[in-house]
Order: structure tokens, then sequence, then C-alpha cells
């Protein structure tokens, strides 16, 4: 992680769960980070805690979903930090429920938010890194995006499916800027326990009945993919936990 030493990384969602803890990791190897969630409050309270003090930490309010505080954002980044050589799209969010019953404004909240907002930061951060013919996008998406679980009980709504764009995204950006020596990294990790699924609606005994990840082993795997030798491009990263049952 030497070569990433004093350079910027955006986080989106990193006020908690696998963002956070991704934040923590970037800050303790020395990066300057950006968090980006709708609670700067939150952000700042969270990482303090952790008491980093290797790198540096801003928090911004910006919700992803809004393109023009997203394009506010990433030129205020630009300007005053230099610019922007990582970026972790991790920002997420999952309605249960089955689909010819659910609410149209939650079904729309989830595809802004695991897509319409990914993209917005992504081409933000791609414009920025072309300058510099360097970076590397993190799209964290999900197990769901490579398999649909039929789990009793529980209905995913449409949140695979924007986890199969998110994968299919990340390919295509890769052949788009295939020119360049910027790195796309699609990380889908199995079930991790956050706060997640419980604001979702699910049931806390589906993680109390399963094996889980924590955020920090998400978060290890993103560091991982990002300390690569520059020759070595990571572009699929799984990751589970061994006893998980939902394979």
């Amino acid at each position: 992680m030497d070569k990433w030493m004093g350079k910027v990384a955006v986080v989106t969602g990193a006020s908690t769960g696998i963002g956070l803890y991704t934040a923590k990791s970037l800050l303790e190897h020395g990066m300057i980070v950006v968090g980006l969630a709708r609670r700067k409050d939150k952000m700042e309270e969270s990482i303090k805690h952790f008491g980093c003090a290797t790198g540096q930490f801003y928090a911004f309010a910006c919700d992803i979903t809004k393109e023009d505080q997203v394009i506010a954002v990433f030129e205020e980044i630009k300007s005053s930090l230099g610019g922007v050589h990582v970026l972790v799209n991790n920002a997420g969010m999952m309605s249960i429920g089955p689909m010819s019953d659910h609410d149209s404004k939650i079904i729309q909240q989830v595809i802004d938010v695991n897509v319409k907002g990914l993209l917005f930061c992504t081409r933000q951060a791609v414009h920025i890194m072309k300058h510099e013919n360097e970076g590397h996008i993190i799209h964290v998406g999900s197990s769901l995006g490579h398999k649909v679980l039929n789990v009793k009980g529980l209905f995913f709504n449409v949140y695979p499916a924007t986890k199969f764009a998110v994968r299919a995204l990340a390919e295509t950006l890769q052949n788009e800027i295939s020119d360049t020596k910027i790195r796309v990294t699609h990380v889908s990790p199995g079930v991790v326990k956050t706060d997640f699924f419980q604001v979702a609606g699910v049931s806390s005994a589906f993680l109390e009945h399963n094996a889980a990840l924590n955020s920090e082993d998400v978060a290890e795997a993103i560091i991982f993919a990002l300390s690569r030798k520059p020759y070595v491009h990571i572009q699929e990263l799984t990751v589970r936990h061994l006893d998980d049952h939902y394979r």
C-alpha cells in the first residue's frame, strides 16, 4: 500500500459497516480519506472512535442519488485535495418483500442508490483519474450479483438485479478504460454482519443461523486488491465465510 500513501481515496457509505471499516483501513495505510454519506456527523463520530492517527479524514454530506451533489463534492475534493486516486463505491440499499406487492418509491430508491449513485460517483472519479492516468475503482457488489438465492420466506426484491448491474458496470467500465492505467475491481461479499440486513427488514434469525463475515474481512479484501504489484489487476474478488450456507 506504499504507493497509495498520501493519495486521496473516496469511500461512499462511509458512516457504517463495510464503508466505515474500509475508510479506517485506508487511513491506517496513510491515505487521505474522504467519506461520503448522508450524515456527516455520524461519519466523523465513528472515525474519531477508532482513533486513526495515520491518515487524514474528511467527511462530506452527500446524497449520491443527486447528480448535482455528486458533481459538486467531487469538484470540491479535486480543488481542495488535488485529485482522486481511489474510489470505493460501497453505498447500498436493500428492501425485503415480494416485488408484486412492493412500494414503487422504495423500489426506485434501491435502484437509485445501488446503480445511479454508483454511476454518478464513478463518472466523476474517472474524469479526475484520467488526468494522471492512474487510479483504482472498487465496486462493492454482492454474491447476490452472481446468483439469486432461494431462501424460504425471504424475498430480496430488486436488490439482486441491482447487484447484477453493478457487476456488469464494472466489466463495462474496465473495457472503456482499458487503454489507461486505471484499474477496476468488483468485490462480491457473501453474508456480512452489519446493520444493513436489519435496516432492510431481514429477521435477525437469518444472521444468527448462518455463518457471516465481519465488515473488517471485506475491508481487508479491498486492501488486498489495492496493494497488488502495478502489473497485477484483480478484476473480480468473491469473499465468503468458510461455513456460509448460502452458496
